[in-house]
């Protein structure tokens, strides 16, 4: 007799709510449609910090600073020469002046027509010479001083800078963003286990005359549990996989906005495939949470009814 209650599909008459017509999948959807969301942005900023700072870790940058053009030319050339002929250096680029130029016209503004307004710049304003460096391995300050050490008897005035270093304050923008998805996921899951532990409650409440009834045939709490976590399981992974559907979606709509942007950071916000295996469990992930707390309130309930 006790084996009625355990057969598949009696748990319905303990939550009697079809798939989808109680409020609790719907209530799932949106948690994991937000978790979706949330994980989503919190890796694409993670790949992203990690691209862009394996991008800039073997790169630095010279800058001769000299008023006399001439002399200036000259320690440019007589740098990158030098540079050239070092192991530790991969690849040597003078920036032309033209590209200078372009790189600080944003910041002296640009004329009424739209067009940059720096004729002469060079001229009028003594600008250093700058020179792009690209290193055999990531650069350590042991790196550093080997550079400054081979170019100070050619331009006594180079600085050389990491170009990690130049972009530091993004990165740590762009990791404090990364925390802040991740703290929002959290957030949902503990919201979404507190969904599930009220629609658990209800349900006992609801049904606690046949929960009697059933503990008189002989039923455990544990075989109670089980069709109390076997049906909220089921509506939390349809739930999770209308709320997965949702968000991805969204994620790939967004994602074509991006890369039409042309911004080389905001390209890099892209997703690899480990990272879409890790949005496809959340689904799973939530109905599991969703079992393991409707197990735990309702054992823990159960003990103290009867």
């Amino acid at each position: 007799m006790l084996s009625l209650f355990v057969i598949p599909g009696h748990d319905r008459r303990l939550i009697p709510e079809g798939r989808l017509s109680g409020p609790m999948p719907w209530v799932i959807a949106i948690m994991i449609f937000l978790m979706v969301l949330a994980t989503a942005i919190g890796l694409a900023f993670t790949e992203a910090g990690q691209n862009v700072s394996d991008q800039l870790s073997s790169r630095a940058t010279v800058q001769i600073i000299e008023a006399n053009p001439d002399l200036k030319a000259q320690q440019t050339s007589d740098a990158a020469a030098r540079l050239r002929g070092m192991e530790l250096v991969e690849e040597v680029r003078i920036l032309p002046s033209k590209e200078i130029e372009d790189l600080i016209a944003p910041w002296l503004g640009q004329s009424a027509d739209g067009g940059q307004d720096t004729g002469g710049l060079l001229e009028d304003i003594p600008l250093p010479a700058l020179i792009d460096l690209k290193l055999a391995q990531p650069i350590s300050e042991k790196e550093l001083e080997a550079l400054r050490t081979g170019i100070r008897p050619l331009a006594a005035s180079a600085r050389i800078e990491p170009s990690s270093a130049l972009i530091a304050p993004v990165i740590a923008l762009v990791r404090s963003l990364q925390w802040i998805a991740f703290g929002l996921v959290i957030l949902l899951a503990i919201a979404t286990a507190a969904a599930v532990i009220i629609s658990a409650r209800a349900a006992l409440n609801t049904h606690k005359e046949t929960i009697g009834v059933i503990h008189l045939l002989g039923g455990t709490d544990r075989q109670i549990s089980r069709l109390f976590q076997r049906r909220i399981a089921l509506d939390a992974l349809l739930g999770g996989v209308l709320g997965l559907i949702c968000g991805a979606a969204i994620i790939l709509l967004l994602g074509m906005q991006l890369s039409a942007l042309g911004s080389g950071l905001v390209q890099s916000l892209d997703l690899s495939w480990y990272s879409w295996l890790i949005i496809g469990a959340i689904p799973i992930l939530g109905m599991i949470l969703a079992m393991v707390t409707a197990r735990m309130t309702v054992m823990g309930a159960l003990k103290k009814i009867l």
